[in-house]
């Protein structure tokens, strides 16, 4: 029989990206999207976080709850490889895994111990959609997380290209305030499978509350229209 383990979600995380699409791949490479972390009832005690504030970054672990399968592969296509190229599952960060679990690092910007809602972390540099349950949360200790030696395996000869990315006339009003710089660095790191390269398609991306239309030509990203979202 299968051993299994049960763990409890303690939080979720609240960011401007409610789809899986424009997600940026890793977490860091988006590092002006922000994100709130707000704990379950359960675990709304600020003595918790006593001694968090002395540390800059953390780890979340937490669930691809889009993700969930019943059944599972060995090996899966990874989006750096073109998703052209089978890799071991266990080689790879997809969330298509025995056990749907994610692990990010991401930047302590400020930690409120009484809100309404409890005590909320917010952090920037987040890779996750809105609504993520988090199991744990662990601090970031730069002298062991840390190791500039080391090899990144196929990742390091399949980086991903930057895209320039403009605006068409008069559409970055229709963001709310603050939003722009996270948007751009969400868009330069090219949300598109990397198996599509149709000059003429127009792509929808969800953010801070708007839909934002784009197509790519010759490495530009260009956002053609951004409308509110009711």
């Amino acid at each position: 029989m299968m051993e299994t383990i049960e763990y409890k979600v303690i939080a979720h995380i609240s960011t401007d990206l409610p789809e899986k699409f424009g997600v940026p791949r890793q977490s860091g490479m988006a590092k002006g999207l922000t994100g709130r972390i707000i704990f379950e009832p359960d675990f709304r005690n600020p003595d918790t976080l006593r001694g968090l504030s002395d540390f800059s970054h953390l780890w979340l672990i937490w669930d691809f709850s889009l993700a969930h399968r019943d059944e599972w592969s060995p090996t899966v296509r990874p989006p750096r490889l073109g998703g052209n190229k089978r890799m071991g599952v266990f080689a790879t960060r997809s969330p298509f895994r025995p056990n749907s679990i994610g692990l990010s690092s991401v930047e302590i910007v400020g930690i409120v111990p009484d809100s309404i809602d409890g005590p909320i972390i917010n952090v920037a540099g987040v890779d996750m959609i809105d609504g993520t349950p988090i199991i744990d949360i662990k601090p970031y200790i730069p002298y062991t997380d840390s190791h500039p030696e080391a090899n990144g395996g196929f990742t390091q000869s399949n980086e991903f290209k930057q895209l320039e990315v403009k605006f068409a006339d008069d559409v970055k009003h229709h963001l709310p305030d603050g939003k722009i710089k996270a948007l751009v660095e969400i868009l330069s790191n090219d949300p598109r499978p990397q198996y599509q390269d149709d000059p003429e398609r127009i792509y929808g991306l969800s953010f801070a509350g708007c839909q934002v239309k784009f197509f790519v030509r010759e490495n530009i990203l260009t956002v053609s229209n951004i409308t509110t979202q009711s």
